[in-house]
């Protein structure tokens, strides 16, 4: 979870939302509703115990059709477009450290390196993921103490004031809420990789509820530092506010340290796309006979194939849109599919209530309920919105072509 989003979608919000109270009310609603997205899938993950994700859980909830659409949505840029997203941060970070270099040739780079390391040695990505995992929340912490140690501070107030009832209801505000659930988005991420975790049903729970608040809590204390630290008008519209703030935290060199150290961390959001989501288009591979060659795994249980699919995409994304049209173009049909998942619990619980299930959403079905309006309170604002009409409406597009592809496949089982 922890990736590109903290370290660039606040440049993106703090325009439309002037207001520190605002901001940290962004950042504590997407915080709420990604954990109770987290409580939801976890009952499905351990009742459901298969690698796939919404793939897997929607085809048994709904219908085969839906989850593979949800599959072809994961396949083609559902985990594709998160790789982009850090890839191309990740050039930038760089290149403003290292004159000269091009963002572009770095951001494909990561994505090359980042691929050969999986498909040589699974556990070798493993290791990096956890090490590089731990390099970010060491970095955040760093930060956030730094920041609230920090002599300049900028006059914002984090208190309500007069207007923020307002801007909460507004369209500004659902809009940027849909960045913050793009910096939370993996909160769902061990759902996709089941089959390969041991204990599922204790795991997965644990992984997916304290994950998220974890992660809550570091958001909102590095927030809380830029907006302290950094004046409002030098992030507006910038993707690297990382390296800005650090700036004004450590002063220029640490400020440039403290941006390697954030590329470094974008490295493993790159290994951790790149790993989990070749494992629902195997997942597609077993239950659809045309999309059979997309399931086979070498000797070592790597799925060669699928991954040098991903790989592909990802590299025409970094090649023919920028960061702010991909997280556009993504947003709406992802949160689609996680509202159609959420609802699943109700769904089966009604249609299947002698399924054995391990764990059972806490707080149910309050939880799942704050879920489901805050996503269609989002999903309706990106549709009205003129700025997030068109990318949504090909997202929706997207979906609809995984639907044709589905209708015209053969329906038999690849294995």
């Amino acid at each position: 979870m922890v990736g590109t989003g903290i370290f660039t979608s606040l440049g993106f919000q703090v325009g439309d939302l002037p207001s520190g109270f605002a901001i940290m009310a962004l950042w504590a609603i997407g915080g709420v509703c990604a954990l109770c997205g987290a409580l939801s899938y976890a009952e499905l993950g351990a009742a459901l115990p298969r690698s796939g994700g919404e793939y897997h859980f929607l085809r048994e909830i709904y219908h085969p059709a839906v989850g593979f659409v949800a599959g072809w949505i994961s396949a083609t840029v559902g985990f594709a477009a998160p790789v982009a997203i850090a890839a191309i941060p990740f050039g930038v970070y760089v290149a403003s450290v290292v004159p000269g270099l091009n963002p572009l040739f770095l951001s494909l780079a990561v994505v090359w390196i980042a691929t050969l390391a999986l498909l040589w040695d699974l556990r070798l990505g493993a290791g990096f993921q956890n090490s590089s995992t731990l390099l970010k929340i060491t970095l955040i912490l760093l930060i956030i103490a730094a920041g609230f140690y920090a002599r300049e501070t900028q006059p914002i107030a984090f208190a309500p004031v007069a207007g923020d009832r307002a801007l909460l209801v507004s369209t500004p505000f659902a809009i940027s809420l849909y960045w913050v659930m793009y910096a939370y988005s993996g909160w769902n991420a061990s759902t996709y990789i089941v089959g390969e975790v041991r204990n599922p049903a204790r795991t997965i729970p644990l992984s997916l509820g304290l994950g998220t608040l974890l992660v809550m809590a570091l958001y909102l204390g590095i927030n809380a530092v830029f907006l302290r630290t950094t004046p409002v008008s030098d992030m507006i519209g910038k993707q690297q506010v990382g390296l800005i703030a650090g700036v004004h935290i450590f002063g220029s060199p640490g400020g440039k340290l403290m941006a390697i150290f954030i590329a470094l961390g974008l490295i493993s959001t790159v290994s951790a796309m790149m790993w989990i989501g070749p494992r629902v288009t195997v997942a597609m591979g077993e239950d659809l006979r045309a999309l059979s060659w997309l399931a086979r795994r070498d000797e070592r249980g790597i799925p060669i194939r699928a991954t040098l699919l991903q790989f592909a995409i990802v590299n025409l994304l970094i090649l023919i849109t920028t960061f702010q049209k991909v997280v556009n173009y993504v947003q709406f049909s992802l949160t689609l599919f996680s509202a159609l998942t959420v609802l699943g619990v109700f769904v089966l619980r009604w249609r299947r209530p002698d399924l054995p299930r391990p764990y059972r959403t806490w707080g149910y079905p309050l939880t799942p309920l704050i879920f489901l309006a805050i996503s269609v309170w989002m999903l309706w604002h990106l549709l009205a919105a003129p700025s997030t009409r068109e990318p949504s409406l090909w997202g929706l597009a997207t979906a609809a072509l995984g639907l044709v592809i589905y209708f015209a496949s053969p329906k038999s089982r690849a294995l």
